[in-house]
């Protein structure tokens, strides 16, 4: 079972056109398996947000249909950041404070018992999530 980082939903938005790694990676997933995390989409919102603000409402327009899509696809599968989440970050941060927006992610991971598919393997060092690397 995995949860998906925000980099590898955004790719994948990206059709054929798209790392040939992490389309191989979604292809061969079983999607039942393949979850997100709030966070996930909070940070997608965020860069819809920051295409508004430009005042680009063609791509604007487009990336609010693909989070909808997203969101309907993963209605079910969308992971929620509770009390275990939240104890579970605290606990991370403590170590190291850098990147806290991906530590919640990994704390996600930890308390679902989930592999973290992402790029930034970097960031998720230390963490004690399993990462699988799809873009390598």
């Amino acid at each position: 079972m995995y949860l998906l980082d925000t980099n590898v939903i955004s790719e994948f938005r990206k059709g054929a056109r798209a790392n040939l790694g992490v389309r191989q990676f979604m292809a061969q997933s079983d999607a039942g398996n393949a979850f997100v995390s709030v966070i996930t989409l909070a940070e997608i919102r965020r860069g819809i947000d920051l295409i508004r603000h430009r005042n680009d409402t063609v791509t604007e327009d487009r990336m609010d249909l693909w989070f909808e899509t997203i969101t309907d696809e993963f209605a079910e599968r969308i992971l929620f950041f509770d009390l275990d989440c939240a104890l579970a970050w605290g606990k991370l941060l403590v170590p190291n404070p850098a990147h806290p927006i991906d530590k919640q992610i990994a704390a996600t991971a930890l308390v679902y018992d989930l592999t973290l598919v992402t790029r930034n393997v970097k960031d998720f060092a230390g963490t004690g999530v399993r990462i699988e690397n799809p873009f390598s």
